[in-house]
Order: C-alpha cells, then structure tokens, then sequence
C-alpha cells in the first residue's frame, strides 16, 4: 500500500504585515518543487496584537494536518511554540485516521482504485502518520487572555446551526460576535447572505478573507492518488481533508485577544453516540467529524488552558437533534432562518441564491422542514416527496439513522402518506444526554445554561439520558441544570 504523493511538505516564510498574514508552502515531488501562498486578509490590523507571531505560525500549519499520510517529512520553516508542535502531533494522529478509514478504504470515487487498499487487508499501522515532523521550538509565549464568560465567537457559516447558536446565545444575554470566514470560493456563497444581514445588524460582525480554499485545491491537484478531475466530481465531500474547522478559529483569534472573547462556538447538533468513535479493523476513528466531536471541544479547551488563553471551545445545541434545531430557529427567530443556507452549490436562479436542492444537504434539510411543518419553499425548496424517497430508498442520506426514521414518520403522520422508513423514536425530539457526544455540562457554565435550556426545552418534548442502551426520560431536575 503506497499513499505517497510528496518527498517534503514545507511550510516557511511566514509574515506579519499591517492587515495580513501569510506563509508559503512548498511542495516536493520527484525532486521538483512547487509552492503557494497561505494568506490572511483582515479588516484591522493585527500586527500589534500581542503574540501575533504565535498567531500566524499557529493559523498557517493547520492545513498541513490533513496530509501526513501523504509525505515523508512536513518541515515547519520557521519558530513555533513547543505546545503548537505537540497540537499538530496529536491532531495529525488522529485526523490520519480518519481520513484513512474514511476517505480511503471506505471508497468516496475520489481516490485511485489501485491505491484503495482491500478492506481485509488493512492493518492499524496503515493509518498512522508516515511523515516524519520537524521543526524550532520555542517555550517562551506572548500569548495571555482572560476571555470574558459571557463573550462568545461564534464561527457563522450561514446554516441553521451556527445560525441557531447564535441567536440563543444573544437572547440568553452573551456578548456575541459574529466570525464569517471568506474562504475564496464559491463556498463563501453559502454564508453570502447571512454576512450581509449581520453586517447590517449586528456591530461587533467581523470577516476574514482566506485563500484556504485554494490552498486545499492546489495541494490536492498534485497528489497522484486522485482521479482526474476529482474536483468536478461531488461538491459533497472534500477529495482528502478532514480538518479544518480550526484553522476557522484560529484565523479570529487576533480579534479574540484583542476584544477579549473567552468562547469559541460552532454548531455542532447532536451525534449518534454510537457512532463517535468507531473502529474498523482496530483503527479507532470518528467517521469524518473528529473537529466537530465532544472529544475535540474538551481536548481544546484543555490546550487553550495550557496556552495561556482563558478560552472554552463548545456547542450550545450539542444535546439537541437538527429536527429540533429547524423547529427552533423557524418559530423563535423566523427572520434569521429565511437566511439560512445549507447546501454547499448553492446558484442564483432570477437573481436570489438558491439550494441545489438535490444534495444530500439540501434533501435532509427538506426532511426536517416537512416533519416540522414548515412549508419547504420558505428558504428555496420545493415541497413534493420524490426526491425524498428517492435519497432514502438508495441509502443517499447523512442523518442519523433514529433522526432519519422519526422525521419520515411525523410526515407521514402530517401528509398522510406512506413513506419507507417511517418508524417513531420520541427521543429525536427530547432534550438528550450521554457522556460521549452531549454530557449534561456540555455548555460549561452553569447560569448560562439553564438561560439556554429555558428556551430550548419549549420546543422539545422533554429530557432522555441514555443509560444501558436505552433511552430513559427523566425530569430536569434529575439532571441537576
């Protein structure tokens, strides 16, 4: 089994200049080398943030965690913080994995057939990191933050979780900013028209311009297990990388420390706890959403503690199903949902951007409006089943399986219709709680939660722990939130 795409993966010369950051990155093939430029684009200055060197070196080496299955050494060309090197370690580890198990064995179309190795061949050691990672450490750091607990960086990509996220944690009376970050492609369009509202509407709005995107694109173009035009395939799923929501966080943390924000919030929704983590042939993985997971948050939090910044990474709707997450955001804060967008190929038809309406995105989220009762043709779909059934019946879906069942039986119960798949699990809309993908403290104050929960709870049908294996519907008391 041979993945090796690159002799050297070198990340150097990075920069500090007025607005921007930048670094460059040199890819070595065959002897041949060929580079691009990392680059940052702020609204403000940065360059006098106290410890925005770390910054910069932290934000530009994110990317190349995606690749160490793929190269013999990753040279990090200039000073970086001893516990920076160790975050790029264990993250290499274990996003190896999953990008292993889940972007090579099990077959996206993406990959060479002659390089997807047999299932039954595949052994733990195959998914380990090959590249070997070096670089100039340094123990001294500039960085210090004590973030105020009520002030919340919410990384906003225009879909009704992050969406959601925000607007509970500014009704429950947070200081939240808004972080849009522009990542040069057509990707952008998908939070296009949420930044505009925001922009309007909320002050402390604030975007970064990054090129990200197109870093991705030319790494991906030289690596030699990729099909040819891989991609124009599927805008569904990335070729290769599993990991970028940190390198989103991390492009704000120059506003962080200058505003003093103590919160980093994405809107992870629940997880199936049986599916976070899994193993396949002994390789522990977490089918592709590890930088969204309960583990990844507290490992964050952790990190941020030892960095010297008082920050807490987390999710206020971790606990709560993307059905509910769509009830919620369409009767609390109608206005904002009409700016919801989740497919990632979004076009403009008569000038208004529109859903494909054909992706795996675009058909769940159809499915949770229509078990909601939510007239579909609210954000651009249209309201008939065949697509729908069609998604189902082949297996094109990405809910969890519970979810999935429960929303096809509230239509059918609401349409008077007969659709496959249709079976009830009451839990889907309770409040629900286990150690592995929402823990009752997930949202790490406690005043702040019960304000949360105030609110969440109008819209659910209760409270479930998971105990045994069985779901169990207990009192918030219970709980103790």
């Amino acid at each position: 089994m041979d993945l090796r795409c690159f002799d050297r993966i070198r990340v150097h010369d990075l920069r500090v200049e007025g607005r921007r950051i930048s670094a460059s990155y040199e890819l070595t093939i065959d002897g041949l080398t060929k580079r691009y430029e990392l680059v940052e684009v702020y609204e403000e200055r940065v360059d006098d943030v106290k410890g925005i060197g770390e910054i910069a070196a932290l934000t530009s080496v994110i990317p190349a965690i995606n690749y160490t299955l793929f190269t013999d050494e990753i040279l990090i060309d200039f000073p970086i913080h001893e516990l920076d090197l160790k975050f790029f370690k264990d993250m290499s580890e274990i996003v190896a994995r999953d990008i292993f198990v889940n972007r090579i064995v099990r077959r996206t179309g993406l990959v060479r057939d002659e390089f997807v190795p047999d299932p039954e061949e595949v052994r733990p050691e195959h998914a380990e990191p090959r590249a070997e990672v070096s670089a100039k450490t340094v123990d001294s750091s500039e960085l210090e933050l004590e973030g105020g607990e009520g002030s919340c960086g919410v990384m906003v990509s225009g879909g009704k979780d992050s969406l959601l996220s925000y607007m509970l944690l500014k009704e429950a009376g947070c200081e939240v900013h808004p972080f849009f970050l522009n990542e040069s492609g057509r990707h952008w369009h998908v939070s296009l028209k949420a930044f505009r509202y925001f922009r309007e509407n909320e002050p402390r709005t604030r975007r970064v311009w990054s090129n990200i995107d197109r870093l991705f694109k030319f790494i991906e173009s030289n690596m030699r297990i990729l099909v040819k035009g891989f991609d124009r395939k599927t805008k569904e799923i990335y070729p290769i990388r599993l990991f970028w929501f940190e390198h989103f966080a991390f492009s704000f943390l120059p506003m962080m420390v200058r505003y003093k924000v103590g919160n980093i919030v994405f809107g992870n929704e629940y997880d199936d706890p049986l599916s976070v983590p899994s193993y396949f042939k002994g390789i522990k993985h977490y089918n592709a959403i590890y930088d969204q997971s309960q583990d990844f948050e507290n490992y964050m939090t952790d990190w941020f503690k030892m960095r010297g910044l008082n920050i807490k990474q987390w999710s206020p709707i971790r606990s709560i199903s993307g059905l509910l997450v769509q009830r919620i955001l369409y009767m609390r804060y109608p206005n904002v949902m009409r700016l919801q967008m989740s497919c990632h190929s979004p076009r403009y038809i008569g000038g208004e951007l529109l859903p494909c309406r054909d992706c795996n995105k675009c058909i769940g989220i159809k499915i949770f409006l229509l078990a909601n009762g939510i007239d579909p043709k609210v954000i651009g779909y249209t309201g008939d089943l065949d697509d729908v059934i069609e998604h189902v019946e082949s297996g094109k879906y990405r809910l969890d399986e519970d979810e999935l069942e429960h929303c096809l039986y509230l239509i059918s119960e609401r349409l008077k219709v007969k659709l496959p798949r249709a079976i009830p699990h009451p839990e889907v809309e309770t409040v629900r709680f286990n150690e592995v993908t929402a823990k009752p403290d997930h949202i790490p104050y406690p005043e702040l939660r019960a304000r949360v929960l105030d609110i969440v709870e109008r819209y659910a049908s209760g409270y479930s722990v998971l105990r045994d294996g069985r779901w169990e519907r207990v009192r918030r008391e219970e709980l103790g939130i």
